[in-house]
């Protein structure tokens, strides 16, 4: 352990007012009596701590300035295990979207193994022991995502160029950015929309273009966002306002037991291993996607409107595959009757 780390576990302990005694401090360090000595002092002199013994508790503690604040470190310190955290978030970030803020990360990541006392830990260490893998990961292109988390923070308005995949055209909005959202792999953009006057989310793969604007961004509490835009089932606004109820039979019921759906969902165990998975909802389209995976064995209980759409999906989807079915084989030589 170096002096700086020691330094740092001597003021945790000190700045609890606990008065650790010399032993204590020599436990926790793992070292000698002489090097505490010599890093209470260096502390002293150098880094204009303090410290003082407390004879009628036995131990060493921090005296309370003029000014009456507490006594702090001079600048960040962290151990190494904190460091080695930090270093494990950068490395994550990183792996989310390769290509989104991998510049401004690698100063920071440099810094932090240069900061680690070993040295033996390094980032492309991390790269080989952890791994992110995005299922259905759509990119995003580097710039937009710079010009819409620049927007995010300066709480300024854009004008972005989006392509709305469910009507296939590309329309110029102007928004006030409220938040960015890391899910299900992707990239969005919760936002007010000026267009719409409403709250809207907004795939950033799905951006053409995006500026800035001068005008600052309307602010909305992030209850209020919570409500409109977090409340329903998955990525869709809107107030819950139906709940589906689900029954997974074996073994599908194994994995449908352990996963989060919706923060408000209700688990009930039944017999047989089956499960029983209530979850709220106001937009049933990703609800479908994530029902269709557990096809057969699932069974929509509630309600009909849910059942009767997943129904469809199912049909049409046998129908498609059999008209693929029966379409001839590339290269296969087509006869008439003569």
């Amino acid at each position: 352990m170096s002096q700086t780390e020691r330094i740092y576990k001597i003021h945790r302990l000190l700045e609890t007012g606990r008065a650790p005694s010399l032993a204590r401090i020599m436990e926790e360090l793992e070292v000698s009596r002489a090097s505490v000595k010599r890093d209470i002092e260096y502390m002293r002199d150098r880094l204009n701590a303090p410290i003082r013994y407390d004879r009628e508790r036995g131990g060493y503690c921090y005296d309370i300035g003029p000014d009456g604040e507490p006594y702090q470190l001079p600048g960040i310190w962290l151990t190494s295990e904190e460091l080695h955290a930090l270093l494990l978030i950068e490395n994550l970030l990183g792996q989310l979207d390769s290509r989104l803020l991998a510049e401004s990360l690698k100063p920071l990541a440099k810094r932090i193994e240069s900061l680690l006392t070993a040295g033996k830990l390094r980032s492309k260490e991390l790269h080989k022991r952890f791994k992110i893998i995005g299922a259905r990961h759509r990119p995003v292109e580097e710039n937009y995502f710079r010009i819409v988390s620049t927007a995010v923070l300066r709480r300024k308005q854009l004008e972005i160029v989006y392509f709305s995949r469910s009507r296939g055209e590309i329309r110029s909005r102007t928004v006030s950015p409220q938040r960015l959202i890391w899910y299900s792999s992707n990239w969005y953009l919760d936002a007010w929309c000026h267009m719409r006057e409403d709250f809207r989310s907004f795939a950033l793969d799905a951006l053409r273009g995006a500026k800035i604007l001068p005008g600052a961004a309307r602010e909305f509490p992030a209850e209020q966002l919570d409500a409109r835009l977090g409340a329903g089932y998955g990525i869709f606004a809107g107030a819950p306002d139906k709940t589906a109820v689900l029954r997974f039979r074996v073994p599908a019921s194994r994995w449908a037991e352990r996963e989060e759906w919706h923060p408000k969902q209700k688990v009930t165990q039944l017999e047989g291993g089956e499960v029983r998975l209530e979850v709220p909802y106001s937009d049933p389209r990703e609800l479908v996607q994530d029902i269709l995976r557990f096809v057969p064995h699932v069974v929509v209980e509630a309600p009909e409107s849910l059942r009767q759409l997943v129904l469809e999906h199912l049909e049409h989807g046998v129908a498609a595959f059999r008209a693929e079915q029966r379409k001839p084989a590339a290269g296969e030589a087509r006869f008439s009757a003569g």
